[in-house]
């Protein structure tokens, strides 16, 4: 499962033409496998989210990229965090993802989501539906996806998705592991405990994880679940570099690009874990005392360069070990 995973969420960076972005991308996936993290990940989104950029700066399909990135490492396990439910067709992820996982030689994790992005599903024409109708989705997308990832036919007749006698072949190399992405209490966490291997939590604050731990385990006992099977993760948006002063040039590097303001860059540098090396440690360090199971980090705004990420390796790697 992952200890520390390191997430790519943005690909917008200074000095670095378009044509140019993915061989960047490329290096920061070297970068973070060769500074200790387990895990990368792109997010699954087609516009950029708001609170990192502009909907219509560069964003990636996630499994087009995340196969390329198998060509160019090779123990880092790949995933999006997390895959968008009401983006592919149920039987369409399976065979996505065990074609990532066959490229590259077992290493593929499925993170999944009920979906949240109103306006990308709005523009470009991917049913957003209620709330619940996004969790039905999800739930029935498991039924389907999981069984074939462990080369099982599968039939369901559901309210959103109905497939007869579906076959997954070639079966993935490895058992790919189940992330769910989010922190609803009542929906997101009891289809952890009754289908997932790891959670992701994304948003909120460190001080509501002890809560989540509570929920997940209470979800696991009623379920019959043994909750040391699944791991709970925290994803940390950070920003740093080994001085203050280096991290504000670094700062003002990218909001020039962006065209930010000096209220947006405040805004930064309060959303997210910003600062030296010392002050970054000791947030991700507070963060692992809450009893959360692992980290996935990103760097928005300076992940382009690589130094950056072997420093946040070195920092991450004491919180984690």
């Amino acid at each position: 499962m992952t200890r520390l995973g390191y997430q790519i969420p943005n690909y917008t960076y200074p000095g670095i033409a378009n044509e140019d972005v993915f061989g960047n991308v490329v290096a920061q996936a070297k970068a973070a496998e060769a500074a200790g993290f387990d895990r990368v990940m792109v997010m699954d989104h087609f516009y950029q989210l708001p609170g990192i950029g502009a909907p219509e700066e560069p964003m990636y399909e996630c499994y087009t990229m995340l196969s390329a990135l198998a060509q160019h490492t090779e123990t880092v396990r790949l995933s999006a965090l997390v895959t968008g439910n009401t983006y592919r067709h149920p039987t369409l992820l399976a065979k996505t993802i065990t074609a990532l996982d066959h490229v590259s030689s077992g290493r593929a994790t499925l993170g999944i989501g009920a979906g949240w992005f109103e306006l990308e599903h709005d523009s470009l024409g991917y049913e957003f539906g209620t709330f619940t109708d996004r969790f039905e989705k999800l739930e029935e997308s498991l039924q389907i996806i999981i069984p074939m990832l462990r080369g099982e036919k599968v039939t369901l007749d559901g309210k959103h998705y109905q497939v007869a006698d579906a076959v997954n072949s070639p079966a993935p190399i490895s058992k790919i592991p189940i992330m769910i992405g989010g922190g609803g209490e009542k929906k997101t966490l009891r289809m952890v405990a009754q289908y997932a291997d790891e959670s992701n939590l994304a948003t909120g604050p460190i001080e509501e994880i002890p809560r989540k731990l509570e929920v997940l385990a209470e979800h696991c006992e009623r379920l019959g679940r043994d909750r040391s099977e699944i791991k709970m993760t925290k994803l940390q948006m950070v920003f740093v570099a080994p001085t203050m002063e280096e991290a504000e040039a670094d700062l003002q590097e990218v909001a020039a690009v962006k065209g930010w303001n000096d209220q947006v860059v405040e805004f930064v540098k309060d959303v997210l874990i910003y600062g030296d090396a010392d002050t970054v440690g000791e947030r991700l360090q507070a963060c692992m005392d809450t009893g959360i199971d692992g980290l996935t980090i990103n760097l928005p705004g300076n992940g382009h360069n690589l130094d950056r990420i072997g420093l946040l390796g070195e920092i991450a790697l004491a919180a984690t070990s």
